[in-house]
């Protein structure tokens, strides 16, 4: 009996480490895996020109599937012909006329529509809707951050990555490979005028608000719009509303006879706590303070309701007031 017991604990041991073994082998990075990563990295290297064309010019490239898919893709309702000309550039059209030209074509007729037209057009859409939206979901903040808000959307970086992230970037018919950035935000202007065209304007501040406003719920609204002398700022509202003057006191401090101290300042109006702020110097801590005295009134603090995007857009909406004009009874 007592060798039985003594297999069997011999066995379940044996067992543990088999499997502990084999869960570590598994767990190994293979040996070739290192050289062969060297090898392939060191042949692009030393590729000078490497051949890249566009997905457009592959045998299984379907033009009219993949605009078919791009509307289904959105949930959209682009019409087709208006979506082709949203993709087509002046550079593409010029490009099919000088080889036209080079077989011996000397008035070539190309029935093909660029989006010159529509790109103007969408730059006048797109600012109003934004605007539009914007007034409705911060009704507190001054029209100086509502402008700021408006030329960070409509900058050609921000309208870049929208186009590339719905898929536009290889239904693109362009000269410039890989798609510029300019290239990539006329597009998207284009698309926008032409879902207007092809709905009404009600359907395309949805599309506006849900692929482009959207992405301000990802960012810190005072790093796009940061006023300077926050304090002045913040004395003329308070004279403006008859109440008194910003009151800056020092709440805490430590180190202050080392490297590197911190301050933290409280901004007073009549007893009242208006915002408080850290800083190394006491001017730093201050002007914070003041700034996050600031967004308070406008809503626009890190702890306040990030931006809605599932209002429906308003025809009418109150003009946002002027920082030179703002206060709460305004």
């Amino acid at each position: 009996m007592y060798n039985f017991r003594a297999c069997a604990r011999l066995a379940v041991k044996f067992q543990k480490l088999t499997s502990i073994t084999n869960h570590q082998s598994k767990r190994e990075i293979k040996r070739y895996v290192a050289p062969t990563l060297r090898e392939l990295t060191k042949r692009q290297k030393k590729q000078e020109n490497p051949i890249v064309n566009p997905r457009s010019k592959y045998l299984d490239w379907n033009r009219n599937a993949e605009l078919y898919a791009f509307n289904q893709r959105l949930t959209e309702k682009f019409d087709l012909e208006l979506l082709e000309q949203a993709f087509t550039h002046r550079s593409y059209v010029i490009q099919e006329e000088e080889e036209q030209k080079k077989v011996g074509i000397e008035d070539p007729q190309l029935d093909i529509l660029d989006n010159r037209e529509l790109v103007e057009e969408g730059k006048q859409i797109a600012p109003l809707i934004i605007d539009n939206y914007l007034s409705q979901v911060l009704p507190l903040a001054p029209l100086e951050c509502i402008d700021a808000l408006r030329e960070y959307l409509l900058s050609p970086e921000i309208l870049a990555k929208t186009a590339s992230g719905i898929g536009s970037t290889d239904l693109i018919l362009s000269t410039d490979f890989p798609v510029e950035g300019k290239t990539l935000a006329n597009t998207f202007y284009a698309l926008i005028s032409a879902l207007n065209r092809s709905v009404d304007l009600e359907h395309t501040s949805v599309f506006v608000r849900d692929i482009l406003i959207a992405r301000l719920v990802e960012k810190d609204l005072m790093e796009i719009w940061c006023p300077e002398e926050p304090l002045e700022i913040l004395n003329d509202i308070l004279d403006r509303e008859h109440r008194e003057l910003a009151e800056p006191r020092i709440i805490a401090q430590t180190g202050a006879n080392t490297v590197t101290p911190v301050y933290q300042i409280g901004i007073y109006s009549n007893r009242e706590l208006l915002g408080t702020g850290f800083g190394e110097t006491i001017e730093e801590a201050q002007n914070i303070a003041a700034l996050k005295s600031l967004m308070g009134l406008f809503g626009l603090l890190d702890c306040s309701p990030p931006i809605r995007c599932d209002k429906k857009m308003s025809d009418s909406v109150a003009k946002n007031m002027p920082l030179k004009e703002w206060s709460r009874s305004n």
